[in-house]
């Protein structure tokens, strides 16, 4: 039995694969213990892992709510610097903080999301062994593969090489603050300053929940880079109340803009708008982002619901409306269900462009977004076999393989390869 520790983003979208892959370990004999801000406990707990709080004094369930609630309004590249700013005031907390707590409890190896900036600094001030989980899209840097925050079209002449290096030369201007940030704190602990914030990943392992599938062709993919598919486990999930009894045959339409950026009332009732008058029936998830009795009078009278036992709605979709954050994306390939993208920001714009890339549905700009742009879409998919096809093929290369036991055994390797160093 190995001590794993985890740092990973306290959001739905990170915890979720995130704890369905440690679970597997907990299977497989391993201790698992989370490192976390003190407002995740009790949904840490309540999954049956352990977990260790830092910032106790510095964080309040207050601050951490309101800034949910400001991101939850927010979209493209304001929501993307807000992300940027909390990472910011969490970073020092984290390096500070940490590496005491894994010495003390003698933590053998640690599994950082790669977007958690400051986990392998204070893995490596713990004198510990690390690899960078995927949980989102990965945000690795190639020259043939637009940036994770873009939706822009795979293209490899070399206009669309010189486009993606010049996103790529923004995103280091964009996270320059925080690689000062990072630097900083390296320098007080006596470390090696970076040049670019992807030095902080894993030289010893990079392990995403992407199927290969569903990432673009790469100039080349580096040996510690894995790829395996979705960490999903339907048997964890909270039962969810649903009316089943008002669906009525109808082809199903699901919509949901997850759990973060989900305050926009007016993209519910553009949705609403776009499928009213199909023969379709709408089900809205609102993702905790608003009340059903709140929302007024929708068009089309769709079922409106504050959450939604989504795994269980997407047996039965024809199609998903999403804001494709890269979870919903691949619950939804998993089932074979085509999609329609509204992407809001951070690495949604990438997970757009890539189930556009694979024919297994089609994306719509939040800053055009209409519903007439959004039926004409919403018909395109429902319409043309091809997108459930694509979909269905995409579903089946997941099914070809136990995705969570590839990552489980990888991550027992490095343990090996621990014990042996």
């Amino acid at each position: 039995m190995a001590i794993i520790g985890t740092i990973c983003p306290r959001i739905p979208g990170h915890l979720n694969p995130m704890t369905t892959l440690c679970r597997d370990l907990q299977r497989r004999g391993h201790r698992v213990i989370f490192y976390q801000a003190p407002m995740a406990a009790e949904e840490i707990r309540s999954r049956g892992f352990e977990m260790r709080c830092f910032g106790e004094k510095e964080y309040s369930p207050e601050d951490d709510l309101k800034n949910r609630q400001t991101l939850a309004t927010l979209s493209g590249y304001k929501a993307f610097r807000h992300t940027r700013d909390s990472m910011i005031r969490g970073i020092g907390l984290l390096i500070r903080q940490v590496p005491a707590l894994l010495r003390d409890d003698r933590i053998e190896l640690m599994l950082v999301d790669q977007v958690s900036m400051g986990g392998g600094t204070a893995s490596e001030l713990a004198g510990l062994p690390f690899l960078s989980i995927c949980n989102a899209l990965m945000v690795n840097r190639d020259e043939l593969a637009p940036p994770f925050f873009t939706s822009w079209r795979y293209r490899t002449d070399w206009i669309g090489r010189l486009r993606n290096r010049a996103g790529y030369t923004f995103f280091e201007s964009f996270g320059r603050p925080l690689l000062r940030t990072l630097n900083e704190l390296r320098r007080e602990n006596g470390l090696a300053q970076f040049d670019r914030m992807s030095q902080e990943h894993s030289k010893l392992g990079q392990i995403a929940q992407q199927p290969r599938e569903f990432e673009f062709p790469r100039r080349s993919i580096p040996e510690n880079v894995h790829f395996t598919g979705p960490w999903h486990d339907p048997s964890a999930r909270p039962a969810v109340e649903f009316p089943f009894e008002k669906l009525d045959g109808r082809p199903l339409v699901y919509a949901s803009m997850g759990t973060l950026q989900n305050r926009q009332k007016h993209i519910f009732g553009i949705i609403a708008e776009a499928c009213a008058g199909l023969d379709v029936q709408l089900v809205l998830s609102l993702g905790g982002g608003g009340k059903p009795e709140n929302m007024g009078e929708l068009a089309g009278e769709p079922i409106v619901v504050e959450f939604a036992p989504q795994l269980e709605l997407l047996k039965r979709a024809a199609l998903c409306i999403t804001h494709a954050g890269l979870n919903t994306a691949l619950e939804c390939l998993s089932n074979g269900v085509p999609m329609v993208a509204i992407p809001i920001t951070n690495d949604q714009p990438g997970v757009a462009a890539r189930i556009e890339w694979t024919g297994t549905g089609e994306m719509v700009s939040v800053s055009k977004l209409s519903s007439a742009r959004l039926r004409a879409e919403v018909q395109r998919v429902l319409g043309d076999q091809r997108y459930r096809d694509n979909a269905k093929k995409l579903q089946q290369a997941i099914r070809s393989r136990d995705s969570i036991s590839m990552a489980a055994e990888l991550i027992e390797s490095a343990l090996r390869i621990r014990r042996i160093s």
